[in-house]
C-alpha cells in the first residue's frame, strides 16, 4: 500500500487534522514535516475536542508512531505542555509513539521577542504573523546559526552555541527595536531542563522512516499551513517561512521523492485566510459572517477570526499543479447549508482580461476580481449522511463541478467536525 502526503490547498486551516486523524487508521507512521506551533489542528473525537500544535494528530491512535521531522521548528516549552495535556487526558506520549529528529531547529525566547518586535514596528504593513518566533527561527537555520535539538539535549554544546548567538540577538533587541535584553541564565537553565525531558524522544527520523518503509509500513506525511502560504509559491510576502507543498515532505522528513506515492489535497468547501494578504473571493457581508460563525472560523493557535469567502478554483488549481495532487478532500461542506446561491470562483478578471492562473505579484492579485458560477443551495442537514448518493442533489452538483474543474478525483467529504461525520468515496491508501 502507498505512502500518502496530506497538504492544504488554500491558506491553511483546511481541516487537515481531521483528515490525518481519519487516515491514521491505515498508517503505522505519521510524520510532521514543516512549520511550527503557528499551526493548529482541532479534532473532535467522540464529542471530545483535541487541539494539536506540534504533535501529529495521529498520536490519538495507539498503533501509530508519530515523528517530528527536521523541517519543523520546535518550541520545547509548547511541545512539553502539549505532552503534559495529553497525559492528563489519558493519552500516553513517549519514545514508543513520538520521535523527534535531532536536526530539528529549536525556537528560543529571542526568536519570539524579535518576531513580535518586527510586527510592532511595521504597523499597518505588518504580515500578521502569530508572534511565535517561527520566521526568526527559520532565518537562523538558513543563516547557519540555528540551535538544533541535537545541541539542546547536550548542555555543554548548548551553552557554547547560546553564548555565541545571544549577544547578537540582544544587540538587535536593544539597539534597533528598543527592547529589554535577554539574560543568558534565564534561557540556559530552563532550556537545559526541557532538553533533558525531550532527550528520550530524540531519534533519527530519516533512518526510522527508511526502516518503516522496508517493513512495508504505511507512512502518512502531514504538513502545516497551506500551499498559498508556501515561502516560494505562496502570496509572498504574506506567507509562512517554510514549504508546506508536498515537495517539502522530502526535505522536511529526510526521504526521497520515490517514497511519496499519493498526494491528498485538503480544501474547505469555501475559503479562509488569517492575517494580511490578498483574498479575491473574501466576503465582507452576511455570507462571510455565516461562514465564520457556522464554520467556527477562529484560529486554534491564536483565536483570531479568519477571513472568509467563496471557494476559489484558481487557488485550488494552482495547488493541484504545485503539489501533483492525486486526490481531493472537501471539508466543512455542512457550513454551506442554507446559503442560496452557493458561489464558485472559476477565474479572475484583471484589467479587462480573463485569468485562470494566479498572477505572481501582489498588486496584480489585489486587482483581480472573481468570476463566479452560481449554484442553487440546499437546506437539508448533512451531518448524519455517510454516502455521496444521500447528499442533496444541489450539494452533489456543486461537488461534481468542483471535481471537474479541479481535475482531481474527490476522495473524502467532511460533513461535520466529528471523526465519524465523513463520507469516504475512495481510500487514498489504495
Amino acid at each position: 500500500m502507498p505512502n500518502v502526503v496530506v497538504v492544504g490547498t488554500q491558506w491553511g486551516d483546511e481541516g487537515k487534522g481531521k483528515i490525518v486523524d481519519l487516515l491514521t487508521d491505515k498508517a503505522q507512521v505519521v510524520v510532521r514535516y514543516q512549520g511550527g506551533n503557528n499551526a493548529g489542528h482541532t479534532l473532535v473525537v467522540g464529542g471530545e475536542k483535541f487541539i494539536f500544535h506540534l504533535i501529529p494528530s495521529g498520536i490519538l491512535h495507539p498503533h501509530t508512531v508519530c515523528c517530528i521531522g527536521n523541517g519543523v521548528v520546535l518550541d520545547p516549552e509548547v511541545l512539553l505542555a502539549e505532552i503534559d495535556r495529553l497525559h492528563s487526558r489519558g493519552v500516553p506520549v513517549g519514545p514508543e509513539n513520538l520521535r523527534i529528529s535531532p536536526r530539528t531547529q529549536v525556537i528560543l525566547p529571542y526568536h519570539r521577542r524579535l518576531d513580535l518586535a518586527r510586527e510592532r514596528v511595521k504597523g499597518p504593513g505588518k504580515i500578521g504573523t502569530t508572534g511565535r518566533g517561527i520566521g526568526p527561527c527559520y532565518e537562523d537555520k538558513v543563516a547557519r546559526r540555528g540551535i538544533r535539538v541535537a545541541e539542546l539535549v547536550d548542555p555543554e554544546v548548548f551553552r557554547v552555541k547560546l553564548e555565541e548567538i545571544l549577544p547578537e540577538k540582544n544587540f538587535f533587541l536593544e539597539k534597533f527595536f528598543g527592547e529589554e535584553p535577554l539574560h543568558f541564565t534565564e534561557i540556559y537553565e530552563p532550556y537545559v531542563a526541557m532538553g533533558q525531558r525531550l532527550k528520550p524522544l530524540v531519534a533519527d527520523v530519516s533512518v526510522f522512516l527508511e526502516e518503516a518503509g522496508r517493513q512495508g509500513k504505511n507512512i502518512l506525511f502531514e504538513g502545516a499551513q497551506g500551499t498559498h502560504l508556501d515561502i516560494d509559491h505562496g502570496t509572498y510576502p504574506f506567507v509562512t517561512s517554510s514549504n508546506p507543498v508536498a515537495g517539502g515532505a522530502c526535505t522536511g522528513a529526510g526521504v526521497g521523492p520515490g517514497v511519496l506515492h499519493r498526494v491528498l489535497g485538503i480544501a474547505k468547501a469555501y475559503t479562509t485566510r488569517v492575517g494580511g494578504g490578498p483574498f479575491p473571493t473574501e466576503c465582507l457581508d452576511a455570507v462571510g459572517k455565516h461562514l465564520q460563525e457556522g464554520g467556527a472560523e477562529f484560529g486554534s493557535t491564536t483565536g483570531r477570526p479568519r477571513r472568509c469567502g467563496w471557494l476559489d478554483l484558481v487557488v485550488l488549481r494552482e495547488a493541484v499543479r504545485l503539489n501533483g495532487l492525486t486526490g481531493l478532500a472537501i471539508t466543512k461542506l455542512d457550513v454551506l447549508t442554507t446559503l442560496d446561491p452557493v458561489r464558485l470562483c472559476v477565474g479572475y478578471e484583471l484589467d479587462g482580461k480573463k485569468l485562470f492562473t494566479m498572477p505572481a505579484t501582489l498588486p496584480e492579485l489585489s486587482r483581480c476580481r472573481p468570476v463566479f458560477m452560481d449554484f442553487p443551495g440546499w437546506k437539508e442537514d448533512l451531518r448524519g449522511l455517510r454516502r455521496f448518493e444521500d447528499l442533496p442533489p444541489n450539494a452533489r452538483n456543486y461537488l461534481q463541478k468542483v471535481e471537474e474543474l479541479a481535475g482531481v478525483p474527490l476522495m473524502i467529504i467532511s460533513v461535520g467536525p466529528d471523526r465519524e461525520e465523513t463520507i469516504i468515496l475512495r481510500d487514498p491508501f489504495l
